[in-house]
């Protein structure tokens, strides 16, 4: 199984989506999919690393990249690195759709957190998708 790694727009939302991943009832299908997660300092990612540096990292080392919904549509956005670079064996870039409702929101929390569980057990299905959305 792949890692995954929160995006610098949404550490404190990633943070929080993994106290609830870690809580009943996900922590057994967490634990069970045995994901490591990784952060800029451990992929050797300056923070302002350009999306496209980003994304080609985390498709080397077999991470998923989880950023906030955003798009820039500069050529190194997110968005153009998918569009240039993204085949039928690539990672989706899983989306948290709304970072400020799920700052305020634990129902929305907690559908992202099931939406992210979804993808990762049938993450086969996804592969090569660009982007999917949570929740």
């Amino acid at each position: 199984m792949p890692a995954i790694m929160a995006d610098h727009d949404v550490q404190g939302q990633f943070s929080n989506l993994l106290h609830i991943l870690h809580s009943p009832p996900w922590r057994g299908i967490w634990d069970n999919l045995g994901i490591t997660i990784e952060t800029f300092e451990s992929m050797q990612l300056a923070m302002d690393a350009s999306d496209v540096l980003v994304w080609q990292a985390c498709q080397r080392r077999q991470v998923i990249l989880f950023p906030g919904n955003r798009n820039h549509e500069s050529p190194d956005s997110l968005e153009a690195a998918i569009r240039m670079f993204n085949q039928v064996t690539s990672l989706p870039v899983i989306t948290l759709s709304d970072p400020r409702r799920f700052n305020r929101d634990r129902a929305y929390a907690e559908r992202v957190a099931e939406r992210l569980l979804e993808y990762l057990l049938d993450l086969d299905k996804h592969l090569g998708v660009g982007r999917l959305y949570v929740p």
